[in-house]
């Protein structure tokens, strides 16, 4: 998972913010510091991007948001519940699969080792 030099990156940003905060909050205040620590590291990034697909020949415009994508090209897809299910994961599939991104993090902040609630997917 962390032979890409950007997942890595990123992960560290997610473990920063995990130590910071621990367990217990609410997804966006999470997301709101892993943009912080982003931007700190002069990552770039979009929040709560609009995903839009076709359909039968129309266009189905912001049926879905992705939580971040940083430098159009990794999807990161956060949590903050007791444990993930399979939805979640066929959530972050579906994403990439309609986004056409090629790598994407499902990361679970809830978790008392950041380790744990974290995944990783290829398209």
């Amino acid at each position: 998972m962390e032979n890409n030099p950007l997942v890595s990156e990123v992960i560290n940003c997610a473990i920063e913010v995990h130590k910071a905060l621990e367990p217990g909050l609410l997804e966006s205040a999470y997301e709101a510091c892993l943009c912080r620590e982003l931007e700190l590291r002069k990552i770039s990034y979009q929040r709560q991007v609009p995903l839009t697909f076709l359909y039968k020949g129309i266009q189905i415009d912001f049926a879905y948001r992705m939580d971040i994508v940083v430098a159009d090209a990794l999807l990161l897809e956060l949590k903050s519940v007791d444990h993930l299910h399979p939805l979640h994961e066929a959530q972050l599939i579906s994403y990439l699969k309609l986004s056409k991104l090629k790598q994407g993090l499902l990361i679970n902040f809830n978790t008392k080792l950041l380790k744990d609630g974290l995944k990783s997917f290829l398209n």
